[in-house]
């Protein structure tokens, strides 16, 4: 019975998944105040450390063996590593909103304030996951560690299903930035006088919400695409543009040490968001490319067989 549900679950295209839940997307991005998102973060936060205590039990359920497990990856590896690191650490486009919001604002950039302690979780989060997962799977884990885990089949289904939920739930708090600018720095001010302003705003997150769908549908392949954004424009966004802005702010206010620092200090960043920016999109562009060429070619294959 089970493996009759599964096998018949599996036959439905993915992308009738993805609209039947399109409709609750755009309503839970109608929300309009960042507050009001706070809920969502905490139930998708909740879900999540579900689903990675799920992941940990298949992790270590057996004894672990670092047997065919390599110490060091390849070097033409590293650029796609960059790329997914700093699309699955950035956060440069939520960071001053929230700040914004707090009623203490100046509690997010202590020293153990909400900045350092929520990054430090994160870190450690991904690098033990990433760690261990790799001990438990090697080389055959696939993109996502959840397609890796096997039976019991039913637990393994239920973690791709929290993390979806939490996705959910996190997709309103990624979009508020964006519309917040689509929305009050460019279309706003032209409804200034008109009735149907706010009626005008729930179209403007609508359509955002549908684009973010159409790209999701157009893009099969997510794991490739995740390399190919994080060295493209997160390299830039998180590392090389803050490093130039601080640089451009406090230069007349510092002493001549301190612009020694500053200067040194930024300016490796930039380089070394520059070279990840260009070594990063070059090898995420040829893999896609790779990808897709092989892909069509075995359609291609299989049509004249």
């Amino acid at each position: 019975m089970t493996q009759a549900l599964d096998t018949y679950v599996s036959g439905i295209d993915v992308r009738l998944y993805m609209l039947a839940i399109l409709l609750p997307l755009i309503l839970v991005n109608w929300i309009r105040n960042l507050k009001f998102l706070a809920p969502c973060s905490t139930v998708a936060n909740f879900i999540t450390f579900i689903s990675f205590g799920i992941i940990l039990y298949y992790i270590f359920r057996e004894p672990l063996t670092f047997e065919h497990r390599e110490v060091i990856g390849n070097v033409e590896n590293f650029p796609l590593y960059f790329g997914t690191v700093l699309f699955a650490l950035e956060a440069i486009g939520v960071i001053l909103p929230l700040e914004n919001e707090m009623k203490k604002p100046k509690v997010f950039i202590r020293t153990f304030g909400v900045l350092n302690i929520g990054m430090g979780m994160i870190v450690f989060l991904y690098t033990g996951l990433g760690f261990f997962g790799y001990i438990r799977y090697g080389s055959a884990i696939e993109g996502s560690i959840t397609l890796s885990l096997n039976e019991p089949l039913v637990l393994a289904k239920s973690v791709q299903i929290l993390l979806a939920i939490a996705i959910f739930f996190t997709h309103p708090i990624q979009c508020y930035v964006a519309i917040d600018i689509v929305w009050n720095e460019y279309i706003a001010p032209n409804f200034e006088k008109n009735s149907h302003k706010v009626l005008w705003e729930y179209v403007v997150r609508t359509s955002l919400v549908l684009l973010t769908f159409l790209l999701a549908v157009v893009i099969p392949e997510l794991d490739l695409f995740i390399s190919l954004f994080g060295a493209l424009c997160l390299s830039g966004l998180g590392l090389a543009f803050p490093a130039i802005i601080q640089i451009c702010t406090f230069w007349h206010t510092c002493d001549r040490t301190g612009k020694a620092i500053m200067l040194a200090k930024n300016m490796s960043l930039v380089l070394f968001a520059l070279l990840g920016f260009v070594v990063g999109t070059y090898t995420s562009l040829r893999d896609i490319i790779k990808h897709f060429s092989t892909l069509h070619f075995s359609k291609y294959a299989c049509q004249l067989i």
